[in-house]
């Protein structure tokens, strides 16, 4: 069942703990579909009145920063060993050249690294323990931790919202011709986005050789 089907099957209440849950697990290390569950809910609440997009984007705000943080505190905690540890039991999202990519853009970003990996999948998981790992100064972390928080969670939430409720009103308006613009533009997007997570990926490795 496609997640959004899913969701409409699920109480307000309970959609708002299950993505407040699911980001926070994300975030603190754990792989997840975090950004999924958080664009299905939001696209969701556009399409009708029982869940909040406020309440919702408190929630994911909330278990980003309060995840992100335990995953500072464990990594802290754990050190290297713990790195090892999950990259044998999540070989694909923990692999040494992930942790290396990882590394040398926290080497080079410092707390900025944080803050924008919020918009990275690969660093959204890290960030946190790797912070830990790294033994960056707390109130650092903290600040980018919140701030990177608020807007990608908050900012995901409102943007892919609206762009909910514009889009039923041009499939309204314009029927099939509108339904093919959306996929348009969807597809278009998703290309975009894909092409510069990799550069950025890529980046980090080119300055370090």
């Amino acid at each position: 069942m496609h997640v959004q089907e899913w969701l409409e099957t699920v109480p307000p209440l309970a959609v708002y703990a299950l993505v407040g849950l699911v980001i926070g697990l994300e975030s603190l290390g754990i792989p997840l579909p975090g950004e999924i569950i958080l664009v299905s809910s939001a696209l969701l609440a556009s399409q009708h009145g029982d869940i909040d997009p406020v309440v919702l984007g408190a929630s994911a705000t909330a278990g980003a920063i309060i995840g992100d943080s335990i995953g500072y505190a464990i990594g802290r905690k754990g050190g290297r060993p713990l790195l090892a540890r999950l990259g044998a039991k999540f070989p694909r999202h923990f692999s040494e050249a992930h942790i290396a990519t990882a590394e040398r853009s926290f080497q080079k970003w410092g707390m900025w690294a944080v803050f924008f990996g919020r918009f990275v999948a690969l660093l959204r998981i890290f960030a946190g323990p790797l912070a830990g790992v790294l033994r960056m100064p707390y109130w650092k972390f903290l600040t980018a931790n919140i701030l990177g928080g608020i807007l990608w969670a908050g900012g995901t939430t409102a943007v892919i919202y609206y762009v909910g409720i514009v889009a039923e009103s041009w499939l309204k308006r314009f029927s099939w011709l509108g339904l093919v613009l959306a996929v348009l533009i969807g597809i278009t997007s998703m290309l975009v986005l894909k092409r510069k997570a990799k550069q950025a990926g890529a980046e980090p490795a080119v300055a370090s050789e």
